[in-house]
């Protein structure tokens, strides 16, 4: 577990620089979460480091399978300076510790609601999980255990999550695309939708 969160960590320093920043949260019952921050230019990124350490189970499932499964990390990149967006550390431990706690498998395409806001004032309470291997590429382990994804998480406001759990995830980003949100603004408001 060690070996592959070390990789993991070195993984995001390569990718995202040096963090200038980490807490660690531990929730009964659960392996501890990190989360680190990373400055670059006038956007923060928090990245979670620990969530990738123990495969994602299907729910449905008897048996967990200790070596097989998905594996991910969570990254949420915002604009610097705006709002005290490091409040958002403990919900993002909450919310990567959620496959050992709740027995989900986090994927592309999936809400995960907090049922609070990210941080204090934040329009959002939920996040929108997103495609990787963009900002940061998969990490191969060997087999026959699973590539570790590193999950941008797109905050959404109420609306938007509501919207969405109407039309899906491809719609909303469509609509976040054609109207030029500003995705990594912690204070826009939802979207316009009709």
């Amino acid at each position: 577990m060690g070996e592959i969160l070390d990789l993991v960590e070195a993984r995001l320093r390569t990718a995202l620089g040096e963090p200038d920043a980490r807490a660690g949260v531990t929730f009964l019952g659960t392996d501890r979460i990190e989360v680190l921050r990373f400055i670059d230019g006038d956007v923060v990124r928090y990245a979670t480091l620990g969530m990738s350490a123990q495969p994602m189970a299907d729910p449905a499932s008897p048996l967990a399978d200790p070596v097989k499964g998905p594996r991910a990390e969570l990254v949420l990149s915002v604009r610097l300076g705006l709002a005290d967006t490091d409040q958002v550390l403990r919900p993002l431990a909450v919310l990567a510790a959620s496959p050992q706690v709740e027995g989900v498998i986090v994927a592309p395409g999936a809400s995960l609601d907090l049922g609070q806001p990210l941080w204090t004032g934040a329009p959002f309470d939920s996040v929108l999980v997103a495609e990787p291997g963009g900002l940061v590429e998969d990490l191969e382990l060997d087999a026959p255990m699973e590539p570790v994804c590193f999950l941008p998480l797109l905050p959404m406001t109420r609306n938007e999550a509501a919207w969405k759990r109407v039309r899906g995830a491809q719609e909303l980003q469509e609509r976040w695309l054609s109207q030029g949100t500003d995705l990594r603004d912690p204070l826009r408001a939802s979207v316009a939708l009709d």
